[in-house]
């Protein structure tokens, strides 16, 4: 069946076919995580103050705070699945140093606590917590993406299955290898895709993006134009609702975005007698974030990367280290996504025994390295000098942003 659905403020079409064998076939080699159940959600401002509660949480982190009678108290910081939860424990009969070994050490708790209300802002106030050691999903624990993951994992291993040999061998071999944590990882901390499934929807995001500037225009460069006028366009609406609102100021997506992707389309516009490489791009694509892999550390993160990248080093004690919500990787932020995507890119094609051009690795290596477009936005290139290069980085730059103007996220 074709999938017919669009993107990008309804402007972007998302058309690729699979029929149901097919659909079947790819969700059974690369299944979707397990999600929790209806019973599994607690959201915070649906309580009652003053009730009692008794749930599961994941630790992000806490602090040994005064109060005005110089007394100490507890100021903690949960997060389950609707997101992050406020809280504090007061120091009856000893319970700040009865409970801070136990929040040095573990991450989960088992909570009972009452619901408190102070100038119209819900928190908890803890009366007992409990360390859980057992087997945690983390999907119950840290938010993640309203979009069905499932849908997503069709569509990219539709975009996969379109590439040439050997870039489709290349593709498979990473995510059959990986494919349990790419499909769980966040694609940032903060900025956009910061919840799990985020880096899945990020990747698929930028094929939609790719896609549509290399088959469904007349020439890339057009493409690009009509994608620069879409977000010219969302821009004057933001800024004529800004001025209807009487909320103050609102967050604007595209703030001093214009001008950079003008300059973008002009570097382009020097590569014009090239044509991209769909291959390359889409492949780059997969492998631009995989880095994120081992940047970032999360309850539910696996250390199979840091063990496939480094196969002869003593991984001495990672394992074992508390994962609560989504922070940097002590080990992985002295590297970053960007160098580990190459990295896994060369380590796939040696492993897997891939004969390619060292012109066609360099190119992708070029695009992974150079997808942040400027050196102060963290590319490791001044900027980019292929038609691919200056793709990926339009492709990103759009996605990334336009993440923070979506309903669905």
């Amino acid at each position: 069946m074709a999938e017919k659905a669009t993107y990008f403020y309804e402007f972007i079409p998302i058309d690729y076919t699979v029929d149901q064998a097919k659909r079947e076939q790819i969700l059974a080699e690369f299944s979707p995580p397990a999600l929790p159940d209806s019973s599994e959600y607690f959201v915070l401002d649906d309580q009652v103050p003053g009730s009692t509660v008794n749930l599961r949480l994941l630790l992000n982190d806490f602090q040994v705070q005064l109060t005005k009678t110089n007394k100490q108290f507890l100021k903690l910081r949960f997060s389950n699945n609707a997101g992050v939860i406020n809280a504090k424990m007061w120091d009856n009969q000893g319970s700040v140093e009865q409970n801070q070994p136990l929040l040095e050490k573990f991450a989960v708790f088992d909570v009972e606590a009452l619901v408190d209300e102070f100038r119209g802002f819900k928190s908890l106030t803890i009366q007992q917590l409990t360390p859980c050691e057992t087997e945690i999903n983390p999907f119950s624990l840290l938010p993640y993406t309203h979009q069905s993951i499932e849908d997503l994992t069709v569509e990219l291993f539709s975009y996969l299955d379109e590439l040439q040999h050997p870039y489709r061998q290349i593709a498979r071999a990473v995510m059959t290898r990986f494919w349990d944590q790419f499909r769980i990882r966040p694609a940032a901390k903060g900025y956009h895709h910061n919840y799990l499934g985020g880096l899945l929807k990020h990747t698929v995001g930028l094929m939609r993006f790719a896609r549509y500037i290399l088959k469904q225009e007349e020439n890339h460069f057009q493409a690009a134009m009509k994608l620069i006028n879409v977000v010219e366009k969302a821009y004057k609406n933001e800024l004529w609702s800004q001025f209807q609102s009487d909320n103050g100021l609102q967050q604007l997506v595209w703030k001093d975005t214009i001008d950079h992707l003008y300059r973008q389309l002009q570097g382009m516009m020097d590569h014009k007698e090239k044509q991209p490489d769909p291959d390359v791009i889409m492949t780059s694509i997969l492998f631009h974030d995989i880095g994120k892999l081992l940047e970032y550390d999360h309850a539910g993160k696996t250390f199979d990367t840091f063990h496939f990248l480094f196969p002869t080093a003593a991984h001495t004690g990672q394992e074992n280290r508390k994962q609560a919500g989504i922070t940097m990787d002590d080990l992985g932020v002295m590297v970053g996504h960007i160098p580990y995507g190459v990295l896994l890119l060369n380590k796939i094609i040696e492993t897997e025994g891939i004969s390619l051009s060292l012109e066609a690795i360099h190119q992708m290596a070029h695009c992974i390295l150079c997808h942040h477009g400027l050196p102060e936005w963290g590319s490791c290139i001044q900027k980019p000098q292929t038609i691919e290069g200056y793709i990926i980085h339009f492709v990103d730059y759009l996605d990334s942003r336009y993440e923070n103007s979506e309903a669905v996220k």
